[in-house]
């Protein structure tokens, strides 16, 4: 999932980037980074939290969650964590047509929509394990790392 991130007074701006953040070993350490309170100022956007439900609900039956529990932890640790952002009624007007310059097909407008939401927020950093689908965020002086670059970058 994707966490945009605006620069926090004490530490890097944090985003949660999309499409499978959370399946890695990092994207784990990151969020008990996130929720030791370590990270400052985190940010995520609304569609990334129903890609979390969505996931959630779907997994194979011994990883699954019930739609209860998938509710619990979006509302009592992710939305008291991260400060969520949509895409705003301004950012929609031209995003039909960015997408189809940047030649987004299929499944990929949705992290598309992310990104926009991201750089719209002023994200700073993004992070993902598909740093692919948010590359077009570098023009914009947006980083784009995953989980494990971000955590050797706190460490270092």
């Amino acid at each position: 999932m994707p966490v945009t991130g605006r620069a926090a007074s004490t530490s890097p701006s944090t985003g949660w980037g999309g499409s499978g953040t959370c399946s890695s070993e990092a994207a784990q350490e990151l969020f008990d980074e996130i929720a030791e309170g370590r990270l400052g100022d985190v940010h995520a956007t609304w569609h990334c939290c129903l890609e979390l439900y969505s996931v959630a609900t779907r997994l194979p039956v011994e990883y699954r969650l019930s739609a209860e529990l998938a509710a619990r932890l979006l509302e009592e640790e992710i939305q008291t964590r991260f400060q969520i952002h949509g895409l705003p009624a301004a950012g929609r007007a031209g995003f039909f047509t960015s997408a189809a310059q940047d030649d987004v097909k299929g499944g990929r407008v949705h992290d598309f929509h992310i990104a926009e939401a991201a750089r719209i927020g002023g994200a700073r950093i993004v992070v993902t394990e598909n740093r692919r689908h948010f590359s077009p965020l570098l023009r914009y002086g947006i980083r784009v790392v995953t989980a494990a670059e971000l955590l050797k970058e706190l460490s270092g």
